[in-house]
């Protein structure tokens, strides 16, 4: 007879993410997952099999999470500048209120992990093609409705605010005035007009 679970798999997933954000895959040990995570070991090579299937889980999970949550700010945003603006704003914020600035988890683990492993590079390259599908549905609504020109190609304005995004959270990792980002975020804005 199986052996009921005594901790909920969703809070463990959501620690172990925020294990490896902090620390990356290579500087997370098993003891770290195995403290932070409040379970046994046997336990967590029962649910997770290993360190590795872990990893993925929670890098799934976060792609999962940040989809969803930037697709709901654009379809709540009463435009679509407005929407690209609050989402570029809110990354703004957390690059330099948050106390010990842990970047983008996809944007730490691309630097870390894609270049030598497949099935990271795989996971990565499907945020990224969600996050510009976000920005390009956006885009193609504004240039219809007039309020973003048409002067450039929807898809390569998502391509360069994702990639707008990706450079404010590595700088933020080093620490920089908030008035850089915000002409970061003023030019990025002014190329939608």
């Amino acid at each position: 007879m199986a052996r009921t679970k005594d901790f909920n798999e969703e809070e463990v997933l959501e620690k172990a993410l925020a294990i490896f954000w902090q620390k990356g895959y290579n500087g997370t040990s098993m003891q770290d997952l195995v403290d932070g995570l409040g379970i046994s070991r046997s336990s967590m090579y029962d649910t997770y099999a290993d360190k590795y299937s872990l990893f993925i889980k929670s890098l799934e999970k976060y792609r999962e999470k940040t989809a969803g949550e930037m697709m709901q700010v654009v379809n709540e945003a009463p435009s679509a500048k407005a929407g690209i603006k609050k989402i570029l704003q809110s990354v703004v914020n957390e690059s330099v209120f948050d106390k010990s600035p842990r970047g983008c988890f996809i944007v730490n683990t691309c630097v870390e992990s894609a270049p030598h492993d497949k099935a990271i590079a795989k996971i990565i390259q499907e945020n990224m093609q969600d996050a510009e599908e976000v920005f390009y549905l956006a885009i193609k609504k504004g240039q219809e409705s007039g309020e973003i020109a048409g002067r450039n190609d929807a898809r390569a304005l998502a391509r360069f605010i994702i990639n707008t995004i990706n450079g404010i959270r590595v700088t933020a990792k080093a620490g920089t005035d908030k008035k850089v980002y915000d002409d970061v975020v003023k030019v990025a804005l002014d190329a939608l007009e």
